[in-house]
C-alpha cells in the first residue's frame, strides 16, 4: 500500500475519532460526563501514549537504521563497481565490451535512481550484468599476469552481484504492516479520549486537526524512510555517479 495513502488514512481515523468523540460526548447522559469518568478515560488514555511513544520510537530507530545501512551498502557498491572496472582495464583491450556493458548499467542506474525508479531490481538490470559475467568467460589469459587479473576481475564480479541483491532486499522496507495497524489503533483511542475530554470550540477542533496532521505526516516520513529508494526521503544516486565519472576516464 502508498506511504501517502496509509498517512492519509491515519488522519481521516484520528480526526474522525476526535470529532466523532467531541460530538457523541455532549449528546451522552450526565452520568456518562462526571469528573470521574474523564480521570478513568485519562488514564487509559496515557497507558495508550507511552506504548504508542516507545513503538514510534522502535519504527523511528529501525527506519533510519535501513536508510544508513542501505546508504552505506550502495557506496560499497559503488567502490566494487570501480574495482571491477579497474580490473577489467589493466587486463587489456580485450574486456573493452565487458566494460561497455558494465558502463551501461551503472548509468541505468544512477538515472532511474534519481527519478525514484532504482533499476537494481529490475530484470533488464540484471541482463546487462549477465553480459558482463559473460564477457569475463570468454577472456583466455596470455600470461600468468592476465590470469591473475581475471582472477581478481572474476572475484570483483562476484561481489558486485551479491551486493546488488543486498541491496534489492533491503529496498523494500522492514516495518510490518500489522504493526502500523496497531500503533494507529491505539492513536485513534488516544485521540478519541481527546475529543471526549475536550470542551467544543474552535481553538479544540484546530488544535485536533493540526495535530492530526502532523501525526500523519511523522508516520509518512517513518514509512518513506523505511523504503529508501523511492519518495522525498531517498538514498541520493551520487556514490553511482561518481562510479560513472571513474569508469569513463
Amino acid at each position: 500500500m502508498s506511504d501517502t495513502l496509509i498517512a492519509l488514512g491515519f488522519f481521516i481515523c484520528l480526526a474522525g475519532a476526535a470529532f466523532g468523540a467531541l460530538f457523541i460526548n455532549a449528546r451522552l447522559p450526565e452520568r456518562h460526563r462526571g469528573q470521574d469518568t474523564s480521570n478513568v478515560v485519562r488514564l487509559c488514555a496515557g497507558v495508550f501514549v507511552v506504548m504508542t511513544s516507545l513503538v514510534l520510537g522502535l519504527m523511528v530507530t529501525s527506519a533510519k537504521n535501513t536508510f544508513e545501512s542501505v546508504e552505506k551498502n550502495l557506496h560499497a557498491y559503488a567502490t566494487d563497481l570501480i574495482l571491477l572496472d579497474r580490473s577489467l582495464r589493466y587486463y587489456g583491450p580485450e574486456t573493452v565490451e565487458a566494460r561497455r556493458h558494465l558502463l551501461v548499467y551503472v548509468k541505468q542506474a544512477a538515472a532511474r535512481m534519481a527519478q525514484s525508479d532504482p533499476v537494481l531490481s529490475s530484470r533488464s538490470a540484471e541482463s546487462l550484468l549477465d553480459n558482463v559475467g559473460l564477457s569475463l568467460r570468454a577472456l583466455k589469459p596470455a600470461d600468468a599476469q592476465q590470469a591473475a587479473l581475471l582472477l581478481r576481475a572474476e572475484q570483483r564480479f562476484e561481489r558486485v552481484y551479491e551486493m546488488r541483491w543486498t541491496l534489492v532486499e533491503q529496498s523494500e522496507g522492514t516495518i510490518p504492516f500489522p504493526l502500523i495497524v496497531l500503533v494507529g489503533a491505539w492513536l485513534v483511542l488516544i485521540f478519541a479520549s481527546f475529543g471526549y475530554c475536550a470542551p467544543r470550540n474552535a481553538v479544540v477542533v484546530a488544535s485536533l486537526l493540526v495535530s492530526a496532521l502532523l501525526i500523519a505526516s511523522a508516520i509518512y516520513l517513518i514509512l518513506d524512510m523505511d523504503e529508501p529508494f523511492d519518495g522525498p526521503i531517498q538514498i541520493s544516486p551520487a556514490p553511482l555517479n561518481r562510479a560513472i565519472a571513474e569508469l569513463e576516464r
